[in-house]
């Protein structure tokens, strides 16, 4: 069966996209969401931006080691790792992938850090306003956070017309309802600027200028946005991968699934982690090993990090990140009587594209990927779950049989996985089109009142789910899209990403929903 419309891919879009060159007046070349894709070519591309002198250091420094400052607070949870708090500045003495052996300047104690909890010092990650290369539409839900004031900023880097990190800088501002988008530019002689009245040799001066006056801005920038707490990678420096089901405390259910049964918990007394505990005999130990190694190496914000597992006896443990919303579709049906905006539905399908493209570039399939396998957490961000699990399933003989149809959750999975035990990507893009079915509806169940086998039957004849009640027609047609009979032609994550992204660039009318 085709699809009943037409679907447009990024490059069609782009074909139609006149790039901006130069720049025009005086005028503060406010960045609506589409000017910041199509964005004006800064006149230095590989321009390193120019910081101020480092803050003065405590007596007795180490000149010859790296100095780095601390940019999240951190407690230790080993004897031998080094607590301190934001602010503070650390002599690196050993310099491993993840973990690091530091001095701090403050106090002389020595101990193991996290890596991505510090940062050079007299560079731009050092800031408490720069975010690096996240995307406006993360910048954008950050600055709407509760406790966010109207002037609250941050600056980042800039997108092109790919939707693709750029060179050049954006700053990003709350004002009431909206987040407005400036492209800070630089002169060919290294200045910056984003109204061509004012020029500042760096980007400090610059701030502190618009936080005095707006000149040509909405608004005046008051403090930057506060930054979600990083996740370390790991749970300590010494990585156990295997650790003691001792060293874990069972605190509270907060979930049940196909695998087994979730429960919040605490590492070492210190730490919350999620535990799930898997069925016995439900997972090919040897097969869950090595899948959980590969789980273990991919790392992205979308994606629930894998902390470690025990494995000495059943049940099986698998040790994550806790997120405290619990799963997408509890969170949902919890929230149908609120009635979350549809800007936060869109949102929350843009996450999970955003996570899903990074599987895609990885070449790795989920097999299960439906709101039950989606978490929120703080500020109702969400991520990606359970990616992988389904390998390792076994059937009733204790045979491997991941893909065996008495095990699939037929109503999310694709017919040619279903049919012909065929995964691939694109067998993910058909659940995902279930799953933003799922999101729309707040929580409703695909193909109520069919049985598996009369919901397959009827996909096969061509059947597919309507558009439900109130959903704009275009959010139906990607879902159609992601549910073509021919697994080729549906989109790839990464095109859905931009499409869910750039929603209200691309369909004005839906601002008002």
């Amino acid at each position: 069966m085709g699809n009943c419309c037409r679907f447009h891919l990024k490059a069609d879009a782009e074909k139609d996209t006149k790039e901006i060159v130069g720049v025009e007046n005086d005028a503060a070349s406010i960045c609506d969401e589409q000017t910041i894709h199509v964005g004006i070519t800064p006149f230095v591309t590989n321009f390193q931006p120019k910081l101020e002198s480092p803050p003065p250091t405590p007596p007795f420094p180490d000149n010859t080691a790296k100095v780095v400052v601390a940019v999240y607070d951190y407690d230790a949870r080993l004897d031998d790792d080094l607590s301190f708090v934001k602010g503070d500045l650390l002599e690196i003495r050993e310099e491993a992938t993840d973990w690091w052996y530091a001095r701090s300047r403050k106090n002389g104690k020595k101990g193991y850090i996290p890596g991505n909890y510090v940062a050079p010092i007299q560079t731009l990650e050092a800031e408490p306003w720069y975010f690096g290369d996240i995307k406006r539409h993360d910048a954008e839900k950050l600055l709407m956070q509760i406790g966010c004031q109207d002037g609250a900023f941050l600056i980042r880097k800039s997108e092109n017309k790919n939707g693709q990190v750029s060179n050049c800088f954006a700053l990003s501002v709350r004002d009431k309802e909206l987040i407005r988008h400036y492209r800070i530019k630089i002169t060919d002689s290294g200045k910056y600027f984003i109204s061509l009245s004012k020029e500042f040799t760096t980007l400090n001066e610059l701030i502190e200028f618009y936080k005095i006056s707006s000149d040509g801005l909405k608004i005046k920038l008051l403090e930057p946005c506060g930054k979600t707490q990083a996740q370390t990678f790991g749970l300590s420096h010494k990585d156990k991968w295997e650790i003691s089901r001792d060293s874990l405390e069972f605190q509270s259910p907060v979930g049940s699934g196909q695998f087994g049964d979730v429960y919040k918990g605490v590492w070492n007394s210190k730490i919350p982690v999620a535990i799930k505990s898997l069925k016995p005999g439900f997972m090919d130990k040897k097969q869950f090993l090595a899948e959980a190694n590969l789980m273990k190496q991919l790392r992205h914000p979308k994606l629930v990090q894998l902390y470690a597992v025990v494995t000495i006896e059943e049940p099986l443990l698998i040790v994550t990140e806790f997120m405290s919303n619990g799963s997408l579709l509890e969170f949902l049906r919890y929230n149908k009587s609120q009635k979350l905006l549809f800007k936060e539905l869109i949102d929350i399908c843009a996450e999970v594209a955003q996570g899903m493209a990074y599987l895609e570039l990885k070449s790795y399939i989920h097999r299960d990927l439906a709101a039950r396998n989606i978490l929120v957490g703080e500020h109702n961000l969400v991520k990606i779950a359970d990616f992988g699990l389904s390998r390792c399933v076994v059937d009733g003989d204790g045979e491997y049989s991941a893909l065996q149809a008495s095990h699939l959750p037929i109503k999310w999975t694709a017919p040619e996985s279903c049919l012909y035990n065929r995964f691939t990507i694109k067998s993910d893009v058909w659940s995902f089109g279930i799953l933003m079915y799922e999101v729309i509806t707040y929580g409703r169940t695909p193909y109520s009142g069919m049985t598996n086998t009369e919901a397959l039957r009827k996909i096969q004849n061509g059947y597919r789910l309507p558009c439900p009640d109130g959903c704009p027609i275009e959010f139906y047609n990607i879902m159609l899209n992601t549910w073509n009979d021919i697994p080729e032609e549906r989109p790839s994550f990464e095109t859905l990403q931009w499409i869910l992204e750039d929603w209200f660039q691309e369909n004005k009318y839906a601002n008002n929903l």
